[in-house]
């Protein structure tokens, strides 16, 4: 076999990162406001904390937050976001209400006006409020009938048990069952400033657009109930979980494995080793089971990361008559990479491709204010950047080797697997022991 010649590394580990400029208001609103002037314009992402919130409305409010305030329509706010070359909308994740935009830099006065506007005047006008509803529905029901959003659901549900991220879709029932009136109320004890995190990025001036907010949002005042959660429980391992889905033409292959936080000393070395499993398209596992086999058109692993915790998940849709032999060398990946060193070569392009992806993460505006707001949400500033990149450089194939021993060794492995049980489950259970469900 060929040895492939490959270029040097990135000499340096140090990132050029941009100056922060961090205040934190007298309401409890942190900004931090960043200069990228690429292009004339600004990114705005507001990060107010949402755990604990009721799941059915919260994700309602998500939907219908731009819906009106007493002297405006959702008409009128679209027109005036428009005229300043920007957009706002907002979405939820079980930790946070994420508010998103961009605007052409010299709108951001107005484009935090609005915001204003809308975080302490939001009015939910009930025939809007009904538009939303039956858009979400609609959504809602879709996604149940795709066998990668079920996979997902099961899957949660099999690795959190009672903890509140085990649940992340809320039923059709519950979404209609709700008027206007509860996201007035739900916006009125948690919509507060007090540790939320307002990040600007773009052709600003950091210390002038600090200045802006404060005038602007000064007057949201207020702070929510505690929404802290429980840390994650640990992964229970147990009988595979083969959901039913009759006439499935294809099985959904999900696994959950412990993983560490992103401040962890051995955090590096296990991003460098997921990589080597199933991180990126040249990893182990996708070699295996579609270069090689033909048994998917992709397969994907990677660490998912919430504020109460962490764990890496493995995804892969697979033909029918397949599954078992997919479970098969998915657990054969696994145990490699547990027992046995990776090799030199493929360990340096999985480091290379780490540190790229890094650095084209916060190439562009929008790129470095999502980054900025990821990272503010667990407590981190930009800087970590530059500590995970030499953690990266510097992580030896033992160090990796004994993150994967410890991590991806395939009986620590959660496996939730859905499809046409009839099919399959003869497959399965000459692997391991299986607990049927219905989907």
């Amino acid at each position: 076999m060929s040895q492939k010649t490959l270029p040097d590394l990135v000499p340096d580990a140090e990132l050029n990162l941009p100056r922060e400029s961090e205040r934190t208001l007298p309401n409890g609103l942190t900004v931090i406001a960043i200069r990228r002037s690429a292009v004339p314009l600004v990114e705005v992402r507001l990060r107010i904390p949402f755990g604990r919130a009721p799941l059915a409305q919260a994700t309602l409010l998500s939907q219908a937050l731009f819906t009106g305030t007493s002297t405006m329509s959702s008409i009128d706010l679209a027109a005036e976001l428009q005229a300043v070359g920007g957009s706002l909308a907002a979405g939820l994740d079980p930790d946070r209400l994420l508010i998103t935009g961009n605007a052409l830099a010299d709108g951001l006065d107005r484009t935090l006006e609005l915001l204003a506007g809308v975080l302490t005047d939001a009015t939910y006008p009930a025939e809007e409020v009904s538009t939303e509803r039956d858009r979400l529905v609609d959504h809602i029901q879709v996604a149940l009938s795709q066998p990668a959003h079920l996979a997902r659901v099961a899957l949660l549900k099999r690795m959190y048990g009672a903890h509140p991220y085990a649940v992340q879709t809320p039923a059709p029932d519950e979404i209609r069952a709700l008027s206007s009136e509860p996201l007035r109320e739900l916006h009125a004890t948690r919509l507060r400033p007090a540790g939320a995190v307002l990040v600007l990025v773009g052709d600003i001036d950091p210390d002038q657009a600090i200045d802006t907010a404060e005038k602007v949002l000064g007057g949201w005042t207020g702070s929510a109930p505690d929404g802290s959660l429980p840390a994650t429980p640990a992964l229970t391992t147990g009988p595979l979980l083969l959901v039913d889905r009759p006439g499935s033409v294809q099985s959904s292959l999900r696994l959950a494995l412990p993983a560490l936080t992103r401040t962890d000393p051995d955090y590096a070395a296990l991003s460098l080793a997921n990589l080597v499993f199933g991180g990126y398209f040249s990893s182990r596992w996708t070699e295996n089971i579609r270069e090689d086999k033909g048994y998917t058109y992709g397969s994907y692993s990677s660490i998912d990361h919430y504020v109460a915790g962490s764990a890496l998940v493995a995804a892969a849709e697979v033909a029918t008559e397949v599954t078992g032999p997919s479970l098969l060398e998915t657990i054969y990946e696994l145990g490699r990479i547990a027992s046995l060193p990776p090799g030199e070569e493929e360990l340096e392009q999985a480091r290379r491709y780490a540190l790229g992806t890094l650095r084209l993460g916060m190439s562009t505006q929008a790129g470095l204010a999502a980054l900025a707001s990821m990272y503010a949400g667990f407590g981190l500033r930009l800087s970590h950047l530059r500590q995970h990149s030499a953690a990266l450089s510097a992580a030896s194939r033992d160090e990796v080797a004994a993150a994967a021993a410890r991590y991806l060794a395939p009986s620590r492995a959660v496996t939730v697997v859905l499809g046409d049980a009839e099919k399959i489950e003869s497959q399965l259970s000459a692997l391991t022991v299986v607990e049927r469900s219905a989907a």
